[in-house]
């Protein structure tokens, strides 16, 4: 029977034909795909008790208001927040990270999924997963915003642009951001005989901006991510508009004395299999947080996951040893060594530093401040190797203000001081 005439409509019957409505209209929505793209959502609706499946599949658009197949992400919301993504009033990463939106299964293609389909009004997503063909080989991009400047955020040894997911929601309202996997992480490709230090790297961003017709941009790194930044500042401070350096990985001072043994590894020995237990990669993510009550362990799980699912392919294992073994080997002395290179750096340097980071310890701010007494460097409480993750408001305030202040003309400069609370 149907509702008697004159019977007021109830708030949750107008959501819930709000939320049918908006899923009846994605696939006039769809922007299609590559003829190779086939992917199953689940979209869970908790406060309406409903999961609908959408299948998008080259330049077609499925929605099923039942699942009938395995799907290979299941994405949880509430319906006022899935209403919000559909008008373009919110990001998925803004409700990540408010916590009002869960994934499961492929992150990219949970982070993805937005990208598939236009906005009211023929609006463009307001983010978009893309595969980007470089020199150095694919490289996966998370694209949001549609701001006149570019931001690139660049991730550390063992991560991927998910560290930088926070950063990318607080910055894409006024700037296009870009946060990718470098190659040899994450989605990306792993080519076998790279070299994976930082002059490849650079090399790879350089491209990365070619490709997609960046002149210049504001960078953003963390750990490896920031010593890549310093080294494309150093080849091209004409295309760097400025640099946020979180804990970056300096070349080390002390502790040289394995560098001749070092250098006889060879990364390949890391092709061989061996096991990874999940138990030893916890208890290293939870070493890099000062406080690791301030993280969800629901994001810690994802990370985690996303590692020791990476570390399974033989590729990634030798990108990844030699990675860290080019760090170690990083040379900091003589007239070619990082620290006389430092001295020589054009664009604007932000470092933030964590006062209990147990990687890079805080006391690599002295070196940087006799190299290059112009920087403007931050030491903040209570913080580890991962700033952007651990104290994202914070850090995400001092890049806004670095790159306020390049825009501005006064990049603001000196020796380390604490982070004002």
């Amino acid at each position: 029977m149907g509702r008697p005439e004159g019977t007021p409509v109830s708030l949750q019957d107008l959501r819930s034909r709000r939320v049918s409505e908006a899923f009846a209209e994605l696939p006039d929505r769809y922007l299609g795909a590559a003829d190779s793209f086939d992917a199953t959502f689940q979209i869970r609706l908790g406060d309406v008790g409903r999961t609908w499946e959408v299948r998008a599949a080259g330049e077609r658009c499925e929605v099923r208001p039942s699942p009938t197949r395995k799907p290979d992400v299941v994405i949880g919301t509430d319906s006022s927040t899935w209403l919000a993504l559909r008008e373009g009033r919110a990001s998925g990463l803004d409700a990540f990270s408010q916590r009002r939106l869960y994934a499961r299964g492929d992150l990219d293609l949970a982070v993805g999924f937005e990208g598939l389909f236009h906005l009211p009004g023929g609006r463009n997503p307001l983010l978009r997963i893309a595969n980007i063909k470089t020199r150095q080989g694919r490289v996966t991009s998370l694209i949001a915003g549609h701001g006149p400047e570019q931001v690139i955020c660049l991730h550390g040894l063992g991560s991927n642009k998910a560290s930088f997911f926070e950063t990318v929601a607080a910055l894409s309202p006024e700037f296009t951001v870009h946060a990718f996997d470098l190659p040899g992480f994450g989605s990306s490709a792993k080519p076998a005989r790279a070299p994976y230090n930082a002059i490849w790297f650079a090399k790879a961003v350089g491209s990365y901006m070619d490709e997609v017709g960046i002149d210049r941009a504001h960078l953003i790194g963390n750990s490896m991510g920031g010593r890549i930044a310093l080294e494309v500042g150093f080849a091209a401070p004409e295309r760097v508009l400025s640099l946020s350096l979180l804990a970056p990985a300096l070349a080390f001072r002390r502790r040289r004395q394995l560098v001749p043994l070092v250098r006889l590894l060879r990364p390949e020995l890391a092709s061989i299999p061996h096991p990874m237990r999940a138990a030893t990669v916890r208890a290293q993510f939870w070493g890099l947080f000062a406080r690791p009550e301030r993280l969800d362990p629901a994001l810690a799980d994802i990370a985690i996951e996303e590692f020791l699912s990476s570390y399974r392919s033989r590729a990634a294992r030798v990108a990844f040893f030699a990675a860290a073994r080019n760090i170690y080997l990083d040379e900091p002395h003589g007239e070619a060594g990082f620290y006389s290179r430092l001295a020589e750096l054009e664009p604007p340097a932000l470092f933030v530093w964590g006062d209990s980071d147990r990687v890079i310890p805080a006391g690599f701010a002295r070196h940087v401040a006799e190299a290059l007494p112009s920087a403007r460097q931050v030491i903040l409480d209570e913080c580890g190797h991962a700033p952007q993750v651990e104290l994202a408001e914070q850090t995400n305030r001092l890049i806004r203000t670095q790159i306020a202040s390049v825009a501005a003309g006064t990049p603001k400069r000196g020796a380390a001081r604490r982070a004002a609370r």
